[in-house]
Formats: C-alpha cells, structure tokens, sequence
C-alpha cells in the first residue's frame, strides 16, 4: 500500500511545500503564483497537498465564497478554485475524491451552508463528473461551465454572475487578468515579443481582489481576452493561438 500524506500549505510552509501545477519552481508563472498566494493567505485562501510515497501528486486550492476568484455569488460555502491530479497515472485512483472531502470537511467543521465550484468540459478545469460522484449538484450552466454545489445546510444557492454585462463595457483591444493561475502569468510574458512585433494596442489589466474577478467579464475570471465587447477566450492559450486569434479578428 503506498503511503499518502495529506499536507496543508501555508505562508510560513510554502517553500518547503511549493504548490505546482505542472510548472517548475524557477518559472515566472510559478514564482507569480507565489507571490499570489502569499497575499491570499489572510483571505482565507487554503491549498492542501496529497504526496504519495513522498512524491507530490495532486492539491486543492479553496477559499471562502465571499472571496472566490471567478463570477459567482457563493456567499457562506467554501469555494473551490481548482484541483489537479499528476501525472494521469495517478488519475481514477480516488485521490482527486480525496481532496474534494478534505474541503466538505472543512466546510462542515466551520458551518457553512456548503462547497460550490465551478466545472468545465474544456481540459483547463476539472470536469463536473468528479463533483457529482462526490454528493454535488448542477444549480446552474452557462456552456461549457458548470456551477455545482454540495449542499450541507438550507440556505441561498450560490448563482453565476452577470458577466455578460460586464463584457458589453469594453471598447478595444483588452486582457483582463489575474495570477490565480500561474499558466496566465506564463503567457503574458511569452507574447510580449507579438505585442511588439505587430504594435498592438492591448490593453491588459490584472485583477487584483476578489470583488474584481468576482466582476470579471467571464465566469473563469483569470483570464479574458476581449475585443470591442467580444469574449475572444476565456481561459489559458498558446501563442500560437493567441496569434490565430488575431489574424481571425483582422488585429
């Protein structure tokens, strides 16, 4: 039987417990992730780690409603940001089921009226089927997200926020950002080379509190490339998307 750990990352264990997600410690991304979480810390912010026979296998990043990083009311829930399981030999294992209670616990020790979060059928986030098999359920879709919930105690459920109105504020050329996630903040380093090539007129503005992701102008929130009103992507691309993206829209 292998041995596994269950570790809770903090400020004061962070170097010793590096959170990864698939990016090495010296990278930009991951060092901006840090820096992030570090601020986060006193918000509530919680990552806990599984190690398998010493080895880092997966984690789970959670916070409270009020201070989730994507467009959702979750007042009074723990909200989950994301989990990751590496590499895919470690999948189907339990241990993503694992993490998961790790936070319905949490939420049922502290009172809350349970855990929401937000599920994806792209390969950016986690799907929607290891929520359900867990207790959750959908109270709302906006293709291809899902907002599903844990129920633990009556109370409001928590809803996707009007992001779509958010979006008909912006005129031009923008991202919208925040270093919730690391890849993010690799990409806005790898195309500052097409920016300059092709002098676009882009503007990018991080978020930087909850409030502002919470009206961020997609339901991810950490990443949004809009142009003239228009959500062109709404999570992590490759340059070379990014590059097909504006031959399509003539920039």
């Amino acid at each position: 039987m292998p041995n596994v750990k269950m570790v809770e990352v903090t400020e004061e264990n962070i170097n010793k417990y590096p959170p990864r997600c698939f990016l090495k410690t010296d990278n930009p991304g991951f060092l901006a992730k840090v820096e992030w979480l570090k601020r986060r810390f006193s918000e509530g912010l919680r990552i806990k780690q599984t190690y398998v026979d010493e080895k880092l296998i997966g984690f789970i990043e959670y916070v409270y409603g009020e201070n989730a990083w994507r467009a959702v009311d979750s007042k009074d829930y723990l909200f989950i940001h994301c989990i990751w399981i590496y590499p895919n030999a470690n999948k189907n294992k339990g241990y993503a089921s694992l993490l998961v209670n790790e936070v319905i616990k949490d939420a049922e020790k502290e009172g809350k009226l349970g855990v929401s979060v937000v599920a994806s059928e792209g390969a950016f986030m986690a799907d929607k089927r290891l929520f359900l098999k867990n207790g959750f359920e959908i109270v709302e879709e906006s293709k291809p997200f899902s907002l599903l919930v844990k129920k633990l105690k009556d109370g409001d459920l928590p809803k996707f926020r009007d992001w779509k109105k958010q979006l008909e504020k912006f005129n031009g050329f923008h991202i919208l950002y925040s270093n919730q996630c690391p890849w993010v903040s690799r990409f806005l380093l790898e195309i500052r080379g097409v920016i300059k090539k092709k002098d676009l007129k882009l503007r990018i503005t991080e978020l930087k509190t909850p409030k502002d992701a919470q009206n961020a102008p997609s339901i991810y929130a950490s990443f949004n490339l809009i142009n003239n009103g228009k959500l062109l992507a709404d999570h992590y691309i490759s340059v070379r998307r990014f590059e097909s993206i504006l031959k399509k829209e003539g920039i």
